[in-house]
């Protein structure tokens, strides 16, 4: 037997509400959860999603990963100085794991490089 959901609102006319039978109330649900998912997706900036390749060269530490941000930008190190207040010099020793950077330093970077995350 098909149990059969009910919904109502206390404004509502009685007129006016629908009956049916669960299992397609929770298929309504589910299509709804996947069209809702397929916007989230098609607002995404694909200057912001990174490919497999691209996420295996970070993992294994190949590519630091504020060089990878400003390569994925076009930036040379010269222009996310200028763009950032940062020097060159300091972007070039974070990019090589001399230096660690500050959180300030690192703000001053993903502003430049228009990324809401950290790196």
């Amino acid at each position: 037997m098909t149990e059969t959901v009910h919904t109502t609102a206390s404004s509502v006319p009685p007129e006016d509400t629908v009956t049916l039978p669960r299992i397609k109330y929770e298929a309504l649900l589910e299509r709804l959860e996947d069209l809702e998912d397929s916007l989230a997706a098609a607002q995404v900036d694909e200057r912001d999603t990174i490919p497999l390749e691209d996420a295996e060269r970070l993992l294994s530490g190949e590519v630091s990963r504020l060089r990878y941000w400003r390569e994925r930008r076009s930036l040379s190190q010269n222009a996310l100085a200028e763009a950032s207040g940062v020097p060159q010099s300091y972007i070039s020793e974070i990019e090589h794991g001399r230096k660690p950077g500050s959180v300030a330093t690192f703000k001053a970077l993903a502003g430049a490089l228009d990324r809401e995350r950290s790196f």
